[in-house]
């Protein structure tokens, strides 16, 4: 992508950069939304759809070419924003189902799954995504799309695709009439071995997903 292009693309809707800014821009406000509580109901399968579209967004970085910014030396963007609100909203919104056990690198053998949270997940994206968006409501446009494209392949694309599947399983679990096992004793502090996270898998029923997911009714 030449320069020419990255710095035109506040007069083209159509462009790479301003589709990529949007898409970004779009997940943060839906999920800032969600994280509300004010539709309890559907904030799973709506997260679903959003974590969707926004590794749609992360395929097209990743597929693109190694994007270069201007500058040598990131420039300063402030502070970060605060997620411990949002963080801590989506604890709430998905207890009992927010940990589950995920394999960072499914290429690399024998690793036992560890720990995660679906609400850790979450804001730490949001964090990746407005620190690249602080960049490109400055201006530089070639800045962020950098930033948006290391960190997808570093940090945000890995999490959201552990996020994605972790909530695919929660409505596939419903719609399949297949109770989820409890989680009770299983915490992101521990490290704990396949078997034991097997061990420690207790009953949470379908029921209590079926209800907030408004997927079928409860009896």
């Amino acid at each position: 992508m030449s320069d020419v292009m990255l710095h035109a693309t506040s007069q083209d809707p159509d462009s790479f950069a301003v589709q990529i800014a949007d898409s970004i821009e779009s997940f943060i406000v839906a999920t800032t939304e969600v994280a509300k509580g004010d539709e309890p109901d559907s904030a799973v399968p709506f997260m679903l759809l959003e974590v969707s579209q926004l590794l749609l967004t992360g395929g097209r970085l990743g597929a693109h070419e190694d994007i270069v910014p201007d500058e040598r030396y990131e420039p300063d963007t402030g502070p970060d924003m605060d997620v411990d609100d949002l963080r801590e909203r989506f604890a709430v919104l998905l207890d009992p189902v927010d940990i589950f056990s995920e394999v960072f690198d499914p290429y690399e053998p024998r690793k036992a799954p560890v720990a995660c949270r679906i609400s850790d997940n979450l804001a730490d994206i949001v964090t990746d995504l407005r620190h690249g968006l602080a960049h490109y409501k400055a201006g530089r446009v070639s800045e962020a799309l950098w930033w948006w494209q290391f960190s997808y392949f570093s940090n945000w694309g890995p999490t959201a695709s552990a996020t994605l599947r972790a909530l695919q399983s929660l409505v596939a679990h419903v719609r399949l009439d297949q109770p989820l096992d409890e989680l009770d004793g299983l915490d992101t502090d521990e490290d704990l071995a396949e078997e034991v996270l097997a061990e420690e898998a207790g009953k949470v029923m379908a029921e209590e997903l079926a209800g907030p997911l408004g997927m079928r009714t409860v009896t």
